[in-house]
């Protein structure tokens, strides 16, 4: 028996009353979905330029990137816990993941006037703090919203569309880059990418306000009994021993991934990708995530959640093999983004959708944001010392230590648990008979 089957069971999570007859996506998901693209094509516009923005532009060392990538992932796990309760305690998740998005794209003109490693470091923690408060209350509507059969599923239609995004943006920065009288390296070439970045992401938050009803699956909840939690009650989710297991194992995995920036720059080290060309390598990984992201949501719904989970770490075990044995070869800019696709679609909804399937009615929100914080701590971590090690040993021996770490992590993470003992049953008694 695997850590989580990815079944539901029975007085656990939420019901739907919005899902269709036939095991559909609720709308709810999919305007949510349109949320997140937008959002999304916002947010990887300055991520697809950010690495060469800090190297070239700033002047950082791999030690600097590593902070600032860490801080992408650290800073969220400060607020992910109390926004996703205050969203179950209030029963106003639309309105706190709103708050997350707005602090988001107030964060994006910021980053006109930021210089240097403190200042740009300062914008992206607040805008990191903003994907912080948001994230947890969004899924929590996405799992309030669909029946547990296909939570798999509709985390995978919401994945796609975010990812969507994540294709979109890059592309968009790399046609401002092109579009910019500076020319793709000049100041003010990322002056306009900030500024349109800025426009689309108040363009995401205005659908989120006019589209995205306030409390789906309300009446689910209501059904089901579910009071308004307190804080004490958040506190003891882990202790399900299936939940605090899901949430060791994440933590573990998530250490050991290596920052998306960190993969890119080393696939440009080992092709000699030119600077102009580097903002294509997110939307290479985002286009394989947004093909396999819905179909990967189907098949852990039939499946097993946790063993498309762990196979997706397989995969990107894959791409760190790959950068590290095939130097020089062009085919690295076609498999490791594929591979790198393949992760986060295996990986990212999957691994909410089989967490939901563990938590009390009206806890949703907090136990995911558990769940995302535990592997927001871990790949702060995993950065900052990436970062560290890249500059003291060089990126093959920072690379290859993250691989083992990986390869230990998925096999302990996936060995067999024994099945818990049948108590006998009690022979019938002579009258039932």
């Amino acid at each position: 028996m695997y850590l989580a089957d990815g079944r539901d069971h029975p007085g656990r999570g939420s019901a739907a009353d919005g899902t269709r007859p036939g095991g559909r996506v609720p709308s709810v998901v999919w305007a949510l979905g349109a949320v997140s693209l937008l959002t999304d094509v916002s947010a990887e516009m300055v991520t697809a330029v950010l690495p060469l923005y800090l190297v070239a532009g700033l002047g950082l060392s791999p030690l600097g990137v590593g902070l600032v990538d860490g801080l992408q992932h650290g800073v969220t796990a400060l607020v992910r816990v109390l926004a996703g309760h205050a969203g179950d305690r209030w029963e106003r998740h639309k309105a706190v993941a709103g708050a997350g998005y707005a602090l988001s794209a107030l964060c994006k003109p910021l980053l006109l006037a930021a210089q240097g490693l403190a200042s740009v470091g300062a914008v992206i923690a607040l805008d990191r703090i903003g994907k912080g408060v948001r994230t947890a209350p969004r899924d929590a509507l996405i799992a309030l919203a669909s029946a547990p059969e296909v939570r798999g599923r509709a985390f995978g239609a919401h994945r796609a569309l975010d990812t969507a995004g994540a294709l979109l943006g890059p592309l968009l920065a790399f046609a401002v880059l092109l579009a910019s009288p500076d020319g793709a390296a000049g100041p003010g070439a990322y002056d306009a990418v900030f500024t349109v970045s800025a426009c689309v992401a108040a363009l995401g938050l205005a659908v989120l306000l006019l589209l995205v009803p306030g409390r789906p699956g309300a009446e689910a909840r209501a059904a089901a009994g579910a009071g308004r939690p307190r804080l004490a009650e958040a506190a003891g989710l882990l202790r399900d021993r299936r939940l605090r297991r899901l949430v060791g194992h994440a933590l573990w995995l998530g250490g050991c991934t290596v920052g998306d920036a960190f993969v890119y720059l080393i696939l440009q080290r080992r092709t000699g990708l030119s600077d102009g060309a580097f903002a294509l390598l997110p939307p290479a990984t985002a286009a394989v995530f947004l093909l396999l992201a819905a179909p990967l949501g189907r098949f852990a719904d039939r499946f097993g959640r946790w063993r498309v989970f762990l196979g997706g770490h397989v995969a990107l075990l894959g791409a760190y093999g790959l950068l590290l044995g095939g130097a020089g070869s062009p085919a690295l800019l076609v498999v490791v983004p594929v591979l790198h696709g393949t992760f986060y679609a295996a990986t990212d909804g999957v691994l909410m959708a089989a967490a939901s399937a563990l938590l009390p009615a009206g806890l949703g929100g907090t136990g995911l944001a558990l769940v995302q914080s535990a592997q927001a701590l871990a790949r702060f971590g995993a950065s900052v010392v990436f970062g560290a090690l890249w500059q003291a040993r060089g990126d093959r021996f920072a690379l290859a230590a993250a691989a083992v770490a990986l390869a230990l992590a998925v096999v302990a993470a996936g060995r067999p648990r024994p099945a818990a003992p049948v108590p006998p049953v009690p022979p019938a008694r002579e009258g039932a008979r």
